[in-house]
């Protein structure tokens, strides 16, 4: 019986997965640094790239937000009213699936990374 659950299981779920050509994304609306909500998946229309949003108050890093938006509108800051007061919004983009679910992973922190390891690599094996 458990095997013909795990197999209707995968013959439901993993079509549309393996069909999906849309990016998913993680989704979270703005909210204080310091809150969180269970992991929310969405899915991106074909002009759109996932993003993390860091609200800044002055100095102060103090909002938060992911999703999805039109690659255009990537490394823009915008002013964004939040309850009553007006914050400056970042945005960093990235285009792989779920590249949005840890802050500070972006398309440049990545490459940078990437390279630090394959020069290290190089010069250990000189």
């Amino acid at each position: 019986m458990l095997h013909f659950l795990l197999v209707a299981v995968l013959c439901f779920n993993l079509p549309p997965l393996l069909l999906c050509q849309n990016l998913l994304c993680v989704f979270s609306p703005i909210l204080l640094k310091e809150q969180t909500i269970p992991f929310v998946s969405t899915e991106c229309t074909t002009d759109e790239v996932c993003f993390i949003a860091d609200g800044r108050y002055g100095n102060h890093s103090t909002l938060s937000a992911k999703g999805c938006m039109a690659q255009k509108d990537c490394s823009q800051v915008r002013q964004v009213e939040f309850r009553g007061t007006a914050f400056s919004m970042s945005y960093a983009c990235c285009d792989w699936p779920y590249c949005n679910a840890c802050p500070g992973i972006t398309d440049t922190s990545l490459s940078t990374a990437l390279t630090l390891m394959t020069a290290a690599w190089t010069a250990g094996s000189l």
